[in-house]
C-alpha cells in the first residue's frame, strides 16, 4: 500500500511537471551587434513576451546574412531579423540550389522599420560619389551591411581604392585614428553606437547617398538634424526593410511562432510607448514586394481581428429614429 502510495505520488509530480512545463514556449531570434537597432528590437521583444509564457533567446550576430543561414540551420533559432535586400538577393539567384532552398524555407512573419544607410567619414567627404578612391569599412562579412555596401558600389559604378570587410566597432576606431576615410552601417536611427561612441570632437560627419543609380534602387530616406548630438543637419540617405523571419516550420513551432506574432500584433502600443523609437515607424502590414505572410502567423492573426457582428458600433441615431417612427 504504502509503495503503491509513493509510486503514485511520483506519478502525480511528473504530470504537474509536464503540464507547467509545457505551458512556457522557448523561441529564439538572432538580430545583430549589441549597439544595433536589431538588438535592441530583440531585447524589447523579449520583455513583451515573457508575461506571456514565452522565453524568447535572443541571439547577437553580425548581421542579415548570418540571421538567414542560421535561421535555416541552427537549432533552437527559429527567428531572425534580416534587410530586404538581402532576402531579395536570396530569393533571385537561381542558379544556386542551396539558394533557392533557403528562399523557399523562409517565411515573412513581419516588416518591421526602415533601416537608414549611415556612411560616416571625414568631413572633406561630401558625397558618396567622393568615395572613389577612398579607404571604405563596409561591415564584417556575413552582415546585411556588407552586402548592401557591395550593391551600393555596383550600382554606382563608384570604385573606392580598398574595402575592408571589419565589423563597426571596429570600423570606428580605425576612423576615429584615421586609419580608413569612412565606413557603412545599414541600422534605423538612432544607432547606438554612434549616439554613444561619436563626439563631436572626433570630427566625424555622416555623408549624404544622393547618386542617382542608387536612387533608382532603394527608397530615399531622411536621417533627421540632431539625431546624433553631433549632426546639426538632416541628412539625405536611403534605406531597406527589416523583415522579422522564421523558418517554413510545419508541427509545433509553426504554432509558436503564430503565437509569438499574435503576442507581438496584439500589444504594439506597449513597443511603441517601452521599446526603441524605432518602434513608432513600424507597420506590420507593409506590403513587401515579393514576400507574403507565413501561413502559421496568419491562423494566429485571424483569431484576434474580430467580425463584424461582434464587433462594438456606434449606434446611429437617424437609423434608431427611422425604427422607432415606423414601428409605431
Amino acid at each position: 500500500m504504502k509503495k503503491g502510495l509513493v509510486v503514485f505520488c511520483g506519478v502525480l509530480q511528473l504530470i504537474v511537471f509536464l503540464a507547467t512545463s509545457s505551458l512556457a514556449v522557448d523561441l529564439g531570434v538572432i538580430t545583430g551587434g549589441e549597439k544595433g537597432t536589431y538588438y535592441q528590437f530583440g531585447l524589447n521583444l523579449q520583455e513583451l513576451v515573457k508575461e506571456k509564457g514565452i522565453r524568447l533567446k535572443v541571439y547577437n550576430s553580425t548581421g542579415s546574412i548570418e540571421n538567414l543561414y542560421a535561421v535555416y540551420k541552427r537549432p533552437r533559432t527559429q527567428m531572425g531579423i534580416v534587410q530586404s535586400d538581402v532576402l531579395a538577393f536570396v530569393s533571385r539567384v537561381q542558379n544556386d540550389p542551396v539558394l533557392k532552398r533557403i528562399a523557399k524555407k523562409t517565411k515573412m512573419i513581419f516588416p518591421l522599420y526602415n533601416e537608414e544607410i549611415h556612411l560616416l567619414g571625414k568631413p572633406d567627404i561630401k558625397d558618396f560619389d567622393d568615395l572613389t578612391e577612398k579607404s571604405v569599412a563596409i561591415g564584417k562579412e556575413g552582415s546585411g551591411t556588407y552586402l548592401t555596401a557591395k550593391l551600393l558600389f555596383e550600382v554606382s559604378d563608384v570604385r573606392p581604392r580598398e574595402l575592408i570587410a571589419i565589423g563597426t566597432d571596429e570600423a570606428l576606431s580605425q576612423l576615429k585614428n584615421g586609419a580608413i576615410d569612412a565606413m557603412f552601417y545599414v541600422a534605423g536611427y538612432p544607432v547606438k553606437l554612434f549616439k554613444e561612441d561619436v563626439t563631436m570632437d572626433d570630427n566625424l560627419a555622416l555623408i549624404p547617398i544622393l547618386n542617382k543609380s542608387i536612387t533608382e534602387f532603394y527608397p530615399i530616406a531622411e536621417i533627421p538634424d540632431n539625431t546624433y548630438p553631433w549632426q546639426p543637419e538632416t541628412i539625405n540617405t536611403v534605406a531597406v526593410k527589416a523583415v522579422l523571419v522564421s523558418f517554413n516550420f510545419r508541427r509545433a513551432n509553426c504554432q509558436f511562432v503564430g503565437q509569438f506574432a499574435e503576442v507581438v500584433n496584439s500589444n504594439m502600443d506597449w513597443l511603441m510607448k517601452n521599446g526603441h523609437p524605432k518602434w513608432k515607424s513600424v507597420d506590420l502590414d507593409y506590403p513587401l514586394r515579393g514576400w507574403e505572410q507565413y501561413d502559421c502567423v496568419k491562423k494566429y492573426l485571424a483569431r484576434t481581428k474580430r467580425s463584424p457582428e461582434n464587433s462594438p458600433t456606434e449606434i446611429n441615431p437617424i437609423l434608431e429614429a427611422v425604427k422607432n417612427i415606423l414601428s409605431e
